[in-house]
């Protein structure tokens, strides 16, 4: 089981993007995902900082893949995209049609999250503009996931996003600015001040989402490294974990030794608690609420049982 890093979904700081990077480097993933995704408005790196990143992480053999925007807004960030599909280093992940268009019959890509690929004839026809792997949108399901694997074209490699607070939703307007009675034009780019988002709870005090720029994200943290092996009997192929400001040398290195079978299922998901930003969830993975943790439960149950016996 192959293991990758997703784009970086938070606005941080110059350098602490490029010492992240340069300690990814020697972190046990196969594959290296760059580039702002988000907002356009965030401009600590260029693109051809990112390119100067993939060409590190290149060096210390990793697969490098560019990502573009979710959401395209403007003749600037079409541009963008442009350049980004035109790049001559790495392979794109494209996230939305206009970059699908862009990349098909030029060069191989990946068919990323946003494009919400649910079932097998969707991912035929991507794989026939060119797409080689795709990342199964967060909220479909595992069954969900191995009825596409099982239906759709042969050789296409599948990912799916097992760590992280999950990308729900993205919008034209930017919440955290709204929250900082702030417009979006005049945003003071303050979402650098939440490096791992801006925490949103419901009235009676229950953790719901997180507000990431223009981004809306679970609040919970998706954990299937109880599920990988549920996971490669589905067909996945590679493990998506997203940056945290903290502690991603750790949560990789678990994953890695449980996708190797050196690490118990359960055992990888306590070595993992301590390391999250918030509680985690499975729920999606299971067909139910993403803000179930079935795991949770699961754990919960088995001291109940035992006395029992």
């Amino acid at each position: 089981m192959k293991l990758s890093l997703g784009p970086l979904l938070y606005y941080w700081p110059r350098e602490a993007v490029l010492d992240f990077y340069r300690q990814a480097a020697s972190w046990p993933v196969d594959t290296v995902y760059l580039g702002e995704t988000v907002c356009s408005r965030r401009r600590e790196l260029k693109l051809s900082d990112w390119i100067a990143i993939g060409e590190a992480l290149a060096g210390a053999g990793k697969e490098v893949v560019l990502s573009t925007y979710e959401l395209i807004e403007s003749d600037a960030d079409l541009r963008t995209m442009h350049a980004v599909a035109a790049n001559a280093a790495f392979r794109v992940e494209a996230n939305d049609m206009a970059a699908v268009r862009a990349l098909s019959g030029n060069a191989p890509f990946v068919a990323g999250p946003f494009l919400n690929v649910y079932n097998a004839a969707t991912l035929s026809l991507l794989a026939e503009l060119g797409a080689v792997r795709w990342v199964a949108p967060v909220e479909l399901s595992r069954e969900g996931i191995a009825a596409v694997v099982a239906e759709g074209p042969a050789g296409i490699e599948t990912e799916v996003f097992a760590y992280g607070r999950l990308p729900l939703a993205v919008s034209a307007r930017c919440f955290t600015a709204r929250y900082n009675n702030l417009t979006k034009d005049h945003c003071e780019f303050r979402c650098i001040e939440h490096p791992d988002g801006l925490a949103l709870d419901t009235q009676d005090g229950q953790h719901f989402l997180v507000l990431n720029g223009v981004q809306t994200q679970s609040a919970a943290v998706q954990s299937l490294a109880s599920e990988i092996g549920p996971a490669r009997a589905a067909g996945v192929g590679m493990l998506r974990l997203s940056p945290q400001s903290t502690g991603m040398g750790e949560v990789v290195a678990v994953f890695r030794e449980a996708a190797d079978g050196a690490l118990a299922p359960h055992d990888a998901a306590r070595r993992l608690a301590p390391l999250m930003p918030a509680a985690a969830c499975d729920g999606y993975w299971h067909g139910k609420p993403g803000i179930v943790s079935e795991w949770g439960r699961a754990h919960e149950r088995a001291p109940h049982a035992e006395s029992h016996a």
